[in-house]
């Protein structure tokens, strides 16, 4: 488990990333390097890292489900994952 402050870091993150999105963007498309200086260092979507909703574990993320391999593993064993069953041939 991750600790309660990086996750909070983290959504902080996506917020100020998601806010500042438009602006952001209108800057770039002007040329507005000075500008874009000015803006909060957390707003740019770069500094965003995948993380596992459940845990927070920050490696070995699935994309496609949103938590981290050794969750996807445990409940997919459980079988709370719909539409998924371990292979075998």
């Amino acid at each position: 488990m991750a600790k309660e402050s990086m996750k909070a870091r983290e959504r902080k993150r996506e917020k100020m990333a998601a806010k500042f999105a438009a602006k952001r963007e209108a800057l770039k498309e002007a040329g507005d390097y000075q500008g874009l200086a000015l803006l909060p260092r957390n707003s740019s979507k770069v500094r965003l890292h995948n993380r596992c909703q459940l845990t927070g574990r920050p490696r070995g993320f699935m994309r496609q489900f949103g938590i981290s391999r050794v969750l996807f593993r445990k409940m997919a064993n459980e079988g709370k994952i719909p539409g998924v069953t371990k292979a075998s041939w």
